[in-house]
């Protein structure tokens, strides 16, 4: 479980290629992270969802939790990641980017992140406790040891505190609530998104444990306890169970002694591949290819990635050094065989397909956007929020771009999967489905886009033709 944890806490914290220069890793962070509330709220308060990937100043998990003793505990891990401002000085102990040491050696100024962690225990017939999760304010000093300078790294105070309650739902039935929160203050709420991630918790998730009790499944609840399950309200985080799955699936519901609560949603039971070498940070680290791009940088290229993170430099070494029996076992792997046309086993969710699901459509559903229905082949300039929207749409701001479908999510949001027009693999990204997706108040519809609401198509209408319009 552990393994998994580390993955979430570092997912996004470098991307390929590994160097200060590349684009995607100036607008890092993206996952999890609780911001000064009044820099998040500086337009409009943040709208909750299950997914972390939004900017905000809380997070919150509720779960389910079935109690076998009556002195039954809880137990709480908080974990996030602290900004930390690595700045490189010369000898003059002047601020510079970079700074060549006479054994070739590059040092360069960059942002990176500290790991942080607090515990909470508490017995289920306390009911409420609150921790400090918050870091302190810090700076190190690190002499090169070349002499040619020195590294100073700087944190600002995090300040944020964990509440954990527990409340009866019946004889051995308790909801769990935790909410964490950023309770730190920014000097200017209109600070850039770069600033204000000095005194944000990064990363955030949390780990539960019980003694006594057992974790119910929100995936999988069972029919009893559905209803309850239903009631659970996650912001901004998800619940999942931890630890190995069992070896045939429960008919009453699923159960675990852990459970993981991470801003990215997971499954039940996750796993890291055991074929996987090492932690790549690359939005779910398909390990063959992200290994071969990495083999494939020139002698430049490495040398700067190695100069932005020590972690990129674990990464090339890694990637180096790798045996060819580790690289072969990167080419794919089999878990199961099902037969074609054979319904999911019991208790795993099976992918969503057309017509799967009654009254949903991607591919014909439409939303009204500032009074024009949009849906499928509309074309709309991408608006995204300034404020809690991923920091990688920030680059397609202005850009034109074709909609592929409407889709609905688990919180019940409304999204628009894209294709951006001006991109040259747009029509390859449409044929096997990697959209970017955007909510419709992100985005404006472009002239001559009116596609016709599917409930009222077949019924005559004094508008515009459907090839008209």
């Amino acid at each position: 479980m552990s393994a998994v944890a580390d993955a979430v806490l570092y997912e996004g914290y470098l991307l390929y290629p590994y160097r200060r220069s590349s684009p995607k890793n100036r607008a890092r962070w993206q996952f999890g992270v609780l911001f000064p509330r009044n820099w998040v709220e500086a337009d409009d308060p943040v709208s909750p969802g299950v997914s972390g990937s939004a900017d905000s100043w809380y997070q919150q998990t509720e779960c389910l939790l079935r109690v076998r003793r009556p002195d039954a505990t809880v137990r709480l891990r908080v974990r996030y990641l602290q900004l930390q401002h690595k700045q490189v000085e010369d000898t003059e102990r002047r601020p510079v980017e970079s700074l060549t040491c006479d054994d070739g050696t590059v040092q360069l100024t960059f942002e990176e992140a500290v790991p942080r962690e607090a515990d909470l225990v508490v017995p289920l017939a306390e009911g409420v406790r609150t921790v400090r999760v918050g870091a302190p304010a810090g700076t190190d000093t690190e002499p090169l040891p070349c002499g040619g300078g020195r590294v100073v790294r700087r944190r600002e105070e995090v300040r944020a505190s964990t509440t954990l309650e527990a409340e009866r739902l019946g004889a051995d039935l308790f909801r769990i609530r935790v909410r964490t929160a950023n309770e730190g203050r920014t000097a200017d709420p209109r600070a850039p998104r770069d600033q204000a991630l000095r005194q944000a918790l990064i990363a955030t998730h949390t780990l539960l444990g019980a003694e006594g009790a057992e974790f119910v499944s929100l995936i999988d609840p069972g029919p009893a306890l559905q209803e309850a399950a239903r009631n659970c309200h996650n912001d901004f985080t998800f619940p999942v169970l931890g630890g190995p799955p069992p070896a045939v699936a429960p008919e009453d519901g699923s159960v675990s002694a852990l459970m993981l609560s991470s801003p990215i949603i997971l499954p039940d039971h996750p796993q890291v591949a055991p074929e996987s070498p090492g932690d790549l940070h690359d939005a779910g680290e398909i390990d063959e290819i992200l290994t071969l791009r990495t083999m494939l940088l020139t002698d430049e290229e490495k040398r700067e990635a190695r100069a932005t993170d020590a972690r990129a430099a674990e990464i090339l070494d890694r990637v180096d050094t790798m045996p060819p029996e580790v690289f072969g076992r990167l080419h794919g792997a089999i878990r199961s065989l099902v037969p074609a046309g054979s319904p999911a086993p019991a208790g795993r969710p099976a992918w969503w397909q057309e017509g799967a699901d009654d009254g949903l459509s991607p591919a014909t559903d439409t939303v009204l956007v500032d009074g024009v229905r949009v849906g499928g082949g509309a074309r709309v300039r991408l608006r995204p929020r300034g404020r809690g929207a991923d920091a990688q749409d920030m680059f397609l701001v202005g850009r034109t771009a074709t909609v592929a479908a409407v889709f609905h999510d688990v919180d019940g949001s409304t999204h628009l999967a894209v294709t951006v027009d001006d991109d040259p693999a747009a029509e390859l990204h449409g044929w096997y489905g990697r959209f970017h997706y955007f909510r419709p108040d992100e985005v404006e519809p472009l002239g001559g886009t009116d596609v016709p609401d599917p409930a009222t198509a077949a019924e005559p209408s004094p508008g515009p033709s459907p090839s008209e319009a």
